[in-house]
Parts: C-alpha cells; structure tokens; sequence
C-alpha cells in the first residue's frame, strides 16, 4: 500500500478535473491518487475513468456533503497519511515531501496544511487556510495571510513551520488513522468550520496541528458557494456558534456565546443597511437553527469533554479579531 492517499471529493466537477488533476497526478507520484464522487450528474465519473486510470474511484450512492462525502471516502482508505484535497487546487512539484517529513519525524503531530496561494492571484493567499488558521478568544476563526476580506501578498513572510490551530479542509493532511478514531467530521455541519471542529479534537488529545511554508498549493477557492453567498453565510454563523458550544468551558461559554450572538447580529444589521437582505436572514436563519439544535449540541458537548476535557491554547489568539479588525483597523496577523 501507498503510505499516503490523496483524496478529492467530486461534485459535478467535470470542468474541474481536466484542469487541476493532470497536476496532482503528475506531481504526487509517492501517494495514491482517490476521487470520491459525491453522486455526480454530470459527465465526471466518465471524465476520470477515461483520462485518468491511474485514479481509483470511489462513487458514492448520493451527495453527502463535504463533511459526509470524505466520512465515507477516508472509512476505505489503507494509508498512513491522508491527503484532504479540494478539486479545484493546483499542486507543485514536490508539495507533499514537507508535510510528510513533518508528520514522519514527529509523532505528536496529527495535521499539517501547505501554503495556500491563490490560483487566479499567485501573488496573494487565498480565504481557506492561506497560512494556518487561528481563533480568537471568542472563537472567531481566521487567518495568516487573510483575516476577513483583506489578503496580504506573499513576500515570504509566512515561509516558516510554525504550530497553528487549525489545519484548512481545502488541503488537509491528517493521520488516517486519528481521522477515522474521532469519526472524521461532524456531518451535522454538513460544510464550514467542520476541519476546526476536527482539529480542536486534536488539540484535546495533546497533538499537534502544523504549518509549513515549505510547500504551497494554489485554490481557485467558493468554487462551490461564492464568498457572498447566504447558504456560505448561513452555514459559517451556525456551525460557528455550535462550534464554540462544543467546545468552549462553561465559564467561558456563558459570557462568550452571548457576546458572539450580539456581534451576529451586528453583522447581521450591517448586512441589511448595506440593502443584502439575504445575508442579514442568513444569520437570523443560522440562529434559529442553532437554537433549534441546541440539544443535539449539548449531547456532543458531553461525550466531548468526558472523553478529552482539556486542550492546548496553541493557536488561540487572546482578544477580538472582531474588534481588532473593524475598531482598531488591524489588518495583517502581525499586528
């Protein structure tokens, strides 16, 4: 067996795949290359197994999402090192021979991400995952390279390996065998946040989620959802709130889920004045939904913390990205 697989879930992506699997086949020789169809109804399936029959192909019975796609892709991989790969992301020569050197030489490390660039802006990161991701203290996730809508350009400034809090799922590098112990991600999320999620599991069992510079991948990135799409906003202010329900200490949770309740709805009426009613009932559906959940939630929660009921405070940033960002004008991560 190849001791890494890189997996790519496939939805309708027959536009895709001529464009960006040509890469990683060519230049990922030491792993195993798997698509997962996420019941495709376009040309997709006929597209891979005609021009690429090196791949093996995983077609699943029907579309389960991000987070239920790869549950079910990662369940038939025999590998060590699982490579989460998003469709749309051109790889480069060499890209996996540093993070397979990371997770090799230290066994305490569970996850490792790439550089992410963009694809269409080879100059500048791009939204998922750019240089490793953080939260905040109130569990507001972002970026190196990319907090909110302000992306730097690399200048090499985020050439470094450096412990980060969260590894992106566009281009995630994951023991296979943790993956599969934690019951890969959350399929109530269905799509967002879910690789936090995951990673702050990882935390909780005292390993190590990792950046290197040293390898870089390019994304075309909202290949699926734009980045101004309501079900993207609704999906990311849910799944936002149910994730620091799981995770956060009580203390913590019975002021911070307050405070991060009213800063959505800042959001929310920022959105309405700026007349994108869609998005401002996005966050108001995402609430109500939470709330409807909430239970669902409270029973995660539990079994999360009776098993692992501590974790590392590596990659949580003290303070507000939130007030940092829009009170203070801080853009970039060294600031």
């Amino acid at each position: 067996m190849s001791r890494t697989a890189v997996v790519i879930l496939n939805f309708n992506g027959e536009k895709l795949l001529p464009l960006f699997l040509p890469s990683v086949v060519q230049h990922s020789s030491q792993a195993r290359i798997i698509i997962a169809d996420n019941a495709s109804t376009d040309k997709s399936v006929q597209i891979i197994e005609r021009d690429f029959p090196s791949v093996k192909l995983i077609c699943l019975d029907k579309n389960y999402g991000f987070c239920g796609g790869y549950n079910r892709a990662v369940s038939q991989v025999d590998a060590d090192y699982c490579v989460l790969l998003n469709s749309d992301i051109e790889v480069t020569p060499g890209w996996l021979d540093p993070v397979i050197e990371l997770l090799d030489k230290d066994g305490t490390v569970a996850s490792v991400q790439p550089k992410i660039l963009s694809y269409t802006q080879k100059n500048k990161f791009e939204h998922a995952g750019a240089a490793g991701g953080f939260i905040d203290s109130l569990g507001y996730p972002f970026c190196r390279g990319r907090i909110f809508d302000h992306v730097e350009e690399d200048r090499g400034q985020y050439d470094d390996e450096r412990e980060i809090f969260w590894s992106t799922g566009a281009c995630m590098i994951i023991r296979t065998q943790l993956f599969k112990d934690l019951n890969g991600f959350d399929e109530d999320f269905f799509a967002h946040m879910e690789e936090i999620d995951l990673c702050w599991k990882l935390h909780r069992r005292n390993l190590k989620v990792m950046y290197t510079g040293k390898s870089k991948v390019y994304h075309v990135g909202a290949g699926t959802l734009g980045y101004g799409s309501p079900k993207k906003t609704y999906l990311n202010f849910r799944n936002g709130l149910s994730l620091i329900y799981k995770h956060l200490n009580p203390l913590e949770l019975m002021y911070k889920l307050p405070v991060r309740i009213i800063l959505d709805w800042v959001a929310a009426l920022r959105f309405a004045l700026g007349r994108d009613s869609d998005n401002a009932t996005a966050i108001l559906n995402a609430h109500r939904d939470f709330f409807a959940t909430i239970q669902r939630d409270k029973q995660k929660r539990s079994e999360i913390r009776k098993t692992n009921p501590a974790y590392s405070r590596t990659g949580i940033v003290r303070g507000s990205v939130v007030f940092d960002f829009f009170v203070l004008g801080k853009k970039t991560f060294s600031q």
